[in-house]
């Protein structure tokens, strides 16, 4: 029998995702990726600070590189010396201590991890996905929140691919078949919480 509490009110509450950031980019087009990318985490960066201020939960999304000893705390630190790339990325996007983290072996976020159990406790109702990449773990991960009745944001400005090709058919894909929002961060809003 399951004794979590399910969330009855359906007032809006959002978390923030950051999937796959935490990455060393050593491997095929990782160096191009990087470029990419590097723009996409100072716009979560500022992003962020709205979420910290709105008293939003952030999720970091990440995968466990098949490294299943790890925690997410070993994971950050070996990527962080692994590459120079990895280093800037982490210095950029450090977790804070109130953060919450999920480790996934495959592409979606919700694939074989807590993340639906981890949402359903903190009454998370809109998830705003941001990371990399967006045709393909983004991509998965928000179809899986959309099929899981969740409000689905994807910032454009807050996601890449290697190309922009790629992910503009993954935003157009997200908006037509989960109803994503894809505007740019900084038209989100966000209610504050009470003291």
């Amino acid at each position: 029998m399951n004794d979590r509490k399910k969330t009855t009110s359906r007032s809006k509450r959002q978390a923030l995702l950051i999937v796959d950031m935490i990455n060393d980019f050593r491997f095929p087009d990782g160096g191009k990726l990087f470029r990419r990318a590097l723009p996409v985490a100072k716009a979560i960066v500022k992003l962020r600070k709205r979420v910290n201020e709105a008293k939003t939960p952030v999720i970091y999304v990440n995968d466990n590189f098949a490294k299943w000893h790890d925690t997410f705390e070993t994971t950050i630190e070996t990527i962080a010396n692994a590459s120079d790339e990895g280093r800037e990325i982490v210095e950029l996007l450090r977790p804070e201590k109130q953060d919450y983290y999920v480790l996934k072996p495959d592409r979606s976020g919700f694939y074989e991890t807590p993340l639906e159990i981890l949402l359903e406790d903190l009454g998370v109702t809109d998830v705003i996905i941001t990371g990399v990449m967006t045709d393909i773990c983004v991509l998965f991960t928000a179809h899986d929140a959309h099929m899981r009745d969740l409000a689905v944001v994807v910032p454009s400005d807050c996601t890449t691919a290697l190309t922009n090709a790629h992910k503009k058919q993954a935003l157009d894909l997200l908006e037509r078949v989960a109803d994503a929002d894809t505007r740019p961060s900084d038209k989100i809003r966000f209610k504050r919480k009470k003291k």
